[in-house]
């Protein structure tokens, strides 16, 4: 590799500086799970719209206990009562049911006698016990979602609430994700000599659906010039990003990087000083991003994790994720690398008060069981020997 590597840092600056969002479309809520917000969502009224019943039991006033006092209704949630509540009586109220006028207090039904007529009244209940006051979860106008997150189960609860039908999301990217090389199996497919599964296809194809892009049917590339430029070319057509994993060094069946060149794909960078992942490539068509991560599994799921995952994010203006803890320290020594910067899956724990990072297993880039259990990415910088037990190292997300 002929030109000077650069940074993690600076590669990551140039996907992003590429990034343009891809816009926005309204949904319903139902069709919203796992979508990025676009705009802030403000409550249109008051949670809950009106005082209401924390407990199945009776609407009264507040007072002391030893009353009896005249059964004369019923509220439901649903179906409130239009009678107001005066002195000595009571109105049966149902979790959720609206809190009478007149009524300060709801007493459990646990904790009264009725025999149907009257109710008798068996603990003292101050004012506002076990009423859930209108707006105490939201005011009207008051902002219950940000721009930029990732709608879950409770995000889409709270729009709901708020009263929103429909929310402004971002466009899903697409993404094609294409496999280079003759040895590639399909997976369970009985093996022959030399040839090997194709477990970067699926786990690549997993990584874009976890960061919220469509991804279009992976295609495995034979070591073909114009079978690599006939599907890169289509990829080009119908997604908005393509990956390729393998293919992009300089050996004679390294045959994509000449064919996205073909294609008029602009290189914008080739070659991070990472282990592992150093040839990575990344380029655009227009606005179209195209990234050619190395073909060992290991160091496409690392490189993914650095530069196709934010890039995936920007696309849908959404905030990216990041570790709950940024540094960590090292558990054991790590023998670094000279002249490269390391990516070494991590386990994290907690210990006297930090955040440990203990190595998972061995790192090699072929190793695919390093990323079972993994939590995150430990970045070592370059150097001779070894970096410590001790030594404070920087944290990056681990794609999922």
């Amino acid at each position: 590799m002929s030109a000077a590597l650069i940074t993690i840092e600076r590669a990551r600056e140039l996907v992003l500086a590429h990034t343009r969002p891809l816009g926005d479309e309204r949904v319903a809520v139902e069709d919203a799970l796992g979508r990025v917000l676009t705009e802030d969502v403000h409550a249109v009224g008051d949670v809950p719209p009106f005082a209401c019943s924390a407990m199945d039991g009776f609407a009264i006033k507040a007072g002391p206990s030893g009353r009896t006092l005249q059964l004369v209704g019923e509220s439901r949630a649903g179906t409130p009562s239009d009678q107001p509540l005066r002195d000595g009586e009571a109105i049966r109220i149902s979790t959720g049911g609206a809190v009478p006028e007149g009524a300060t207090a709801v007493i459990r039904q646990e904790d009264a006698d009725t025999d149907g007529q009257t109710v008798t009244v068996n603990e003292a209940v101050e004012p506002g016990e076990n009423v859930r006051n209108a707006g105490e979860d939201m005011h009207a106008g008051t902002k219950v979602l940000p721009a930029g997150i990732v709608l879950h189960a409770a995000e889409l609860g709270a729009a709901v609430a708020a009263g929103l039908g429909e929310l402004s999301v971002s466009r899903r990217p697409t993404v094609q994700v294409l496999s280079t090389g003759d040895e590639l199996r399909a997976p369970g497919e009985p093996l022959g000599p030399g040839e090997i599964h194709n477990s970067n296809a699926p786990m690549l194809v997993a990584l874009c659906s976890g960061c919220g892009a469509t991804p279009l049917a992976p295609q495995r590339l034979r070591d073909d010039r114009a079978a690599t430029e006939a599907a890169l070319g289509q990829g080009l057509e119908q997604a908005d990003v393509v990956i390729v994993s393998g293919g992009v060094s300089v050996g004679p069946h390294d045959h994509v990087k000449p064919a996205l060149a073909a294609l008029g794909v602009t290189e914008v960078f080739w070659g991070v000083s990472l282990q592992p992942g150093k040839p990575t490539w990344f380029g655009t068509a227009g606005d179209k991003l195209v990234f050619g991560l190395p073909g060992n599994p290991v160091s496409a799921f690392v490189t993914f994790s650095l530069f196709a995952r934010p890039a995936l994010f920007a696309l849908q203006a959404a905030i990216e994720d990041q570790p709950l803890d940024t540094e960590a320290v090292l558990a054991t020594a790590v023998r670094r690398n000279p002249s490269r910067e390391m990516a070494i899956r991590v386990r994290l724990e907690r210990l006297d008060g930090r955040t440990v990072a203990l190595p998972n297993g061995p790192q090699a880039s072929h190793i695919v069981t390093s990323l079972l259990g993994a939590d995150a990415l430990a970045l070592i910088p370059a150097g001779d020997g070894d970096a410590p037990a001790g030594t404070r190292v920087r944290l990056q997300p681990l794609a999922r």
